[in-house]
C-alpha cells in the first residue's frame, strides 16, 4: 500500500506546525552586525590602506625596498671563484 501526502504552505507554516522557534529576529540582527563589520573592515582592504601599511614611509619606503631587492640579487649572484 502507498499513501502519498502533499502539503502546501509556507516555511513560516511548518515551522510553526513542527514547533520550532522563529529565529529570523535573531538573524537580521546578527545579519545587519555582519554588514556593518564587512563594511568598516572594507576601509582597511582599499589599495591605499595597503600601500600605507606594507610601505609605511611612502616613496622612501620604496626606495628602501628597491635596495632591499638589489643587495638580495647581489647576495645571491655566484662568487667568482679564485682557486683556479
Amino acid at each position: 500500500m502507498k499513501i502519498t501526502v502533499d502539503v502546501d504552505c509556507t516555511p513560516e507554516e511548518a515551522r510553526a506546525f513542527f514547533g520550532l522557534p522563529d529565529v529570523r529576529p535573531m538573524q537580521d540582527v546578527l545579519m545587519k552586525k555582519v554588514e556593518e563589520r564587512m563594511i568598516t573592515n572594507l576601509d582597511a582592504v582599499s589599495p591605499e590602506a595597503l600601500l600605507k601599511t606594507w610601505l609605511p614611509a611612502g616613496v622612501q619606503g620604496i626606495e628602501q625596498l628597491q635596495k632591499m631587492f638589489w643587495a638580495g640579487l647581489q647576495a645571491s649572484k655566484p662568487q667568482a671563484r679564485s682557486d683556479k
